[in-house]
């Protein structure tokens, strides 16, 4: 019987709970399909940061490499400044693995209330192919006022004042900025991945989402990007929307889009707003994707710090990750089957989670979905 290897990180707050109903479904899962999960456990989070100053090592990160795939909860800790846990671990890891593809199926399952009057499940269906490691995430920026160095002082001007004529030699002045970098490859890698992905269900179309009517320098080559890789694929349409229409059309008519590709910071922003009409944050997967290398997959709403310890988190995002974590390492038919039993506990309507009108808690929820596999 095969095993695989699977690196677990539950992370902060309501991580533990999440994950601990999760893998339950994973392990009955994988024993009703004839192969075994080998969990490899990491204590990664604000807990071992506060006692150590360590956000992950090196020899961390080797161990991590030798897994199948990572099984994640959440990161995110009042006791730590935003941003140190989420650049420091989970960012790092999405970079170190090379992980390019953030994949987040947006789907309205039969019996889940959906904000959007009328929508109906065969109306919300589609993916966010989001790049993952490029665009404004890549870390380039800083805060430049009177005092710092010249070189620094002269690269600012060299960017900024000759269109704005920024004085920052004067006392109290300042200027914070972060640069956006978007390469060839790194463009063409993940549109090619969401062409394939529409090859593969039989999609004709795909919608290229971005700004380049004004922020034309860096989008411009995205475009150029996705025409070329479009011409590789006859039978599939392309589509470009600019990110702030692409957010009317999802709540106005969803049923448009079957397969949408984003740049880092836009995907980022529309897949929150697609957990919304797929019926809220506890519904929403995603992965972390590098194709021919290590993939991740969460749930992607936060650590909820205030709930953690309750045993009230709705586990069913963390489950569905799941579910993608085993079509990804060559196990659909158990993915298929842990997807089936989690809509059969929304159709029984007997074990919800609180945020979906039930009263029941993380781990009978995670219990009734192992039954029901």
């Amino acid at each position: 019987m095969v095993t695989y290897r699977i690196a677990r990180i539950p992370g902060d707050g309501i991580g533990r709970e999440i994950i601990s109903a999760g893998s339950k479904v994973l392990e009955r899962a994988a024993e009703l399909n004839n192969f075994n999960i080998k969990w490899d456990d990491y204590d990664i989070g604000a807990d071992n940061y506060i006692k150590s100053g360590e956000l992950v090592s090196e020899d961390t990160l080797e161990e991590i490499g030798k897994c199948k795939a990572i099984y994640l909860g959440a990161f995110g800790d009042p006791r730590v400044k935003p941003g140190i846990l989420e650049k420091g671990i989970l960012l790092r890891l999405r970079f170190h693995f090379d992980q390019y593809v953030n994949l987040r199926p947006i789907k309205l399952l039969d019996g889940v209330d959906c904000p959007l009057k009328g929508k109906k499940p065969e109306d919300i269906n589609f993916s966010v192919v989001r790049e993952n490691t490029e665009d404004f995430y890549v870390g380039i920026g800083n805060r430049v006022k009177k005092g710092r160095s010249k070189d620094e002082l002269s690269v600012v001007r060299s960017l900024y004042n000759v269109k704005f004529n920024l004085d920052i030699d004067t006392e109290g002045s300042e200027i914070a900025y972060q640069l956006g970098v978007i390469s060839r490859k790194g463009a063409e890698r993940v549109i090619k991945y969401a062409f394939e992905l529409a090859k593969r269900n039989g999609v004709k179309k795909v919608n290229a989402v971005d700004k380049a009517n004004v922020l034309s320098d860096i989008y411009s080559l995205w475009r150029e990007v996705v025409e070329e890789v479009s011409a590789k694929y006859p039978g599939i349409e392309y589509e470009f929307n600019y990110v702030d229409a692409v957010t009317m059309w999802f709540v106005k008519n969803p049923e448009w889009f079957k397969v949408v590709v984003a740049p880092n910071m836009f995907g980022d922003i529309i897949t929150d707003l697609g957990a919304m009409i797929q019926g809220g944050l506890g519904l929403a997967p995603g992965g972390n994707i590098n194709p021919e290398g290590i993939s991740m997959f969460e749930p992607i709403h936060g650590s909820a710090p205030k709930y953690a310890g309750k045993n009230v988190a709705n586990p069913l995002a963390t489950i569905w990750a799941g579910s993608m974590m085993f079509d990804e390492i060559g196990k659909p038919a158990a993915g298929k089957q842990v997807m089936d039993a989690i809509q059969k506990v929304i159709n029984q309507k007997k074990t919800l989670p609180q945020d979906m009108g039930g009263k029941s808690s993380t781990s009978q929820v995670g219990d009734a979905v192992a039954k029901n596999l």
